[in-house]
């Protein structure tokens, strides 16, 4: 039984804990937060012992009915890995924290790709992450760009991709970012970081991203294009897509053709939160014009890096070392089924 402690029980680290508690193989011996909050309540609720950063603040919890289990250092001690979730930048500087213990840790993609020196998906590269002591788990939009690029250039090989990412302005629970009526180039100069990050994981691909920022908390959007090594078959990429558990094809059938549609039907399916743990792509945007491919798909911001956590405490630790075993044992714990 593998040993995992959240640092960071916010939009990502409260998805990791529920995947990691779902898995046979794996329990979750603590979560970590730094202020009294409904998701520390929703941790409580769980039976997943809380710890908190500063000891100081432990009254702060205890006078809103919140028991503290200990510090985040206690936690750490207990655990055989460390899934680190909290904002940006934050754990960078709880590496050394880590390291200090020899603890495995999880990065997220919010991170620099040095702060581990290895950056992870679980389609392409998961036998590289076997035994390592650090890990990044890339972000939710390389996560999505690496599994569809992964798989067309496994069918028909790629030259280069070139993709525009229209990103949501932020999460639904959030309140303090916007933008409200502005359509934000982010960044304004070319490539966006999206392209480069790619390239940690698939070093071999050319790549080239634009990103912006629109008025939506309902998933990302990218317009994708790649240009293929060998002639390309629109039917045979339609079958890859469907044979590939984390790719979901939404069909003309459905009648969706909107994030929130795509929401709706997720929370329809009776999914936990609404999540969408595949990359989305539609099936009537497909193209295939000689070597050329053009698609859409969406990315839900919140859910298609959960699963690849999961993976990566797998491979870190060692227990499963094929990534096809792995990626099975984790979308049937979690009952991950096609659109």
């Amino acid at each position: 039984m593998i040993k995992v402690a959240i640092n960071g029980y916010g939009t990502i680290g409260k998805r990791v804990a529920d995947a990691v508690a779902a898995q046979m193989d794996m329990k979750i011996v603590g979560v970590s937060k730094t202020k009294p909050s409904f998701e520390a309540y929703v941790a409580k609720k769980r039976g997943y012992p809380l710890y908190i950063a500063d000891m100081a603040k432990k009254g702060a919890f205890t006078k809103v009915g919140l028991e503290v289990a200990g510090s985040v250092d206690d936690m750490l001690k207990i655990a055989d890995v460390v899934v680190d979730a909290t904002p940006g930048g934050v754990g960078k500087q709880n590496k050394s924290l880590y390291e200090k213990i020899g603890l495995k840790a999880i990065f997220q993609g919010g991170e620099d790709h040095e702060v581990a020196g290895f950056s992870f998906c679980s389609d392409c590269n998961y036998a590289g992450a076997i035994g390592r002591q650090f890990v990044r788990v890339v972000s939710c939009n390389t996560t999505g760009l690496c599994r569809i690029i992964n798989l067309v250039d496994s069918a028909f090989g790629v030259e280069r991709v070139r993709s525009v990412m229209v990103r949501r302005g932020s999460d639904p629970g959030e309140v303090k970012k916007g933008p409200i009526d502005a359509v934000v180039l982010d960044p304004v100069s070319i490539p966006s970081h999206h392209g480069p990050d790619v390239i940690t994981v698939l070093p071999h691909i050319q790549i080239t991203t634009m990103a912006m920022i629109v008025p939506t908390t309902f998933m990302h959007m990218h317009a994708v294009q790649m240009d293929c090594k060998r002639e390309a078959s629109r039917e045979e990429l339609v079958r890859r897509i469907e044979e590939h558990s984390r790719i979901g094809l939404v069909r003309s059938g459905t009648g969706i053709k909107s994030t929130a549609e795509l929401k709706e039907y997720a929370l329809d399916l009776g999914r936990p939160r609404g999540d969408l743990w595949e990359s989305c792509v539609f099936a009537d945007s497909i193209a295939v014009l000689g070597k050329e491919v053009y698609f859409f798909q969406a990315i839900h911001q919140e859910a298609d890096v959960v699963v690849e956590n999961v993976d990566a405490i797998r491979a870190m630790s060692g227990t499963v070392k094929d990534p096809a075993t792995s990626i099975r044992m984790t979308n049937e714990a979690m009952h991950l089924s096609a659109l």
